[in-house]
């Protein structure tokens, strides 16, 4: 048996919560729960020196958030309704109603 040298880890689903929340408040990715986990992950392995800091790294996300929202039941704010036009969109990040949305 070869080996490899990797290493893994795992995500509490405190940890997967906030992963989803920082992809997306970082990079405006709303992930799937699988992304979640393995954002946190990752964020695991950099805290502990496993993933350098130095080291550039790409994270394969693949799923949309949109197929697992029940696992953001009660951990997000409720979500804003507008119609579907630039206009009420702007008008949703003026009033900072998206701001509040997000630390909820």
């Amino acid at each position: 048996m070869a080996t490899t040298g990797g290493w893994s880890e795992d995500a509490t689903d405190e940890e997967i919560i906030e992963g989803i929340r920082l992809l997306a408040e970082t990079e405006g990715i709303f992930a799937e729960t699988a992304g979640g986990v393995t954002v946190a992950c990752a964020k695991k392995l950099v805290e502990t020196g496993k993933i350098p800091t130095s080291e550039e790294v790409v994270l394969c996300i693949t799923g949309h958030g949109l197929k697992t929202v029940e696992a953001l039941t009660g951990h997000l704010g409720a979500p804003s309704k507008i119609k579907p036009t630039l206009r009420d969109f702007d008008a949703l990040l003026s009033s900072g109603l998206a701001k509040a949305h997000a630390k909820a």
